[in-house]
């Protein structure tokens, strides 16, 4: 048992046949190389950012630094103004995590528990929108943020954009139904014979039962928010409202490759650390994304 157990799916008696001896090692090799390949990357970034400027271009280059010139990190946050990027980017997050759980959430319990006439039309055409590259609305939908319909608003330069596109995601609806279907009618039944309005069974009821799915899908928004670089770029060009991905990018041309570098540190930092913390729930929601998709 305990052989088993150390070995995961693969039993005492299998493991004594060397052919299975052979690939298990192989295939533990193989991850080992893939865990590297995707580690490597980010930590030699961090570890560069703490080289003085002699060391960062020496030839060979070192993998640990000879001394730790953290002043150069401090001196760069301050030069560069980073914090304001920080918090620009914080306050984008909240906001799309507000607008992805109140809206979202919303629909997934329109189409799991209210089910009007024409709902399940209307779910089928959120799901094959899933089917959709994001690359075919790019255009249009550019050009209604320069010129939103009916009012005829220029939306550039500022965070609504991004905050309207996380309140209408497809998978975020999904894992609410999903999650929503598993409640009981007998629940929400025996809430109405008490005399709770739909209303009152939604705040009462089915929010206090979503504190696990809406953690999901909070770090796993506030995640995807830090990362994306694309519709930030085209809509914030005004240098107070750049968020940090799109600073560095615009700041490039301007940085040396070693002030690059310690850019790039103060970019992924935040990502990692909410991984670490949060991995549960981040695993969680990537589970459920797959389960969907699949």
């Amino acid at each position: 048992m305990k052989t088993k157990e150390a070995f995961g799916i693969i039993g005492n008696i299998e493991y004594r046949s060397p052919w299975v001896r052979v690939l298990y090692w192989c295939m533990f090799i193989l991850m080992i190389v893939l865990a590297a390949v995707c580690i490597l990357p980010p930590v030699w970034i961090m570890v560069s950012s703490l080289k003085d400027i002699k060391e960062f271009y020496a030839i060979p280059p070192t993998l640990i630094p000879r001394s730790f010139n953290v002043s150069k990190l401090w001196e760069t946050w301050q030069e560069f103004n980073f914090l304001s990027y920080y918090l620009n980017t914080a306050y984008l997050a909240v906001g799309s995590v507000l607008f992805c759980l109140t809206f979202n959430g919303l629909a997934g319990y329109f189409f799991s528990k209210l089910k009007p006439r024409g709902s399940a039309l209307l779910f089928a055409l959120i799901v094959w929108t899933m089917m959709v590259p994001n690359t075919v609305g790019m255009v249009p939908l550019f050009k209604n943020l320069i010129d939103f319909p009916l009012l005829h608003l220029n939306l550039t330069n500022t965070y609504w954009p991004m905050w309207f596109m996380a309140a209408v995601n497809p998978v975020v609806i999904l894992i609410f139904k999903n999650f929503f279907d598993t409640i009981p009618l007998a629940l929400l039944e025996a809430a109405k014979i008490d005399g709770a309005s739909t209303i009152g069974i939604f705040i009462r009821i089915i929010l206090p039962l979503s504190g696990p799915v809406m953690a999901t899908i909070t770090i796993l928004t506030m995640n995807s928010v830090w990362q994306d670089f694309f519709w930030p770029f085209m809509v914030l060009k005004d240098k107070s409202t750049w968020s940090v991905i799109v600073a560095i990018y615009n700041l490039k041309a301007t940085l040396p490759q070693d002030i690059q570098f310690i850019a790039l540190t103060f970019a992924i930092l935040p990502p990692i650390i909410l991984f670490v913390f949060f991995q549960k729930y981040i695993m969680n929601g990537q589970s459920m994304g797959g389960s969907i998709k699949g």
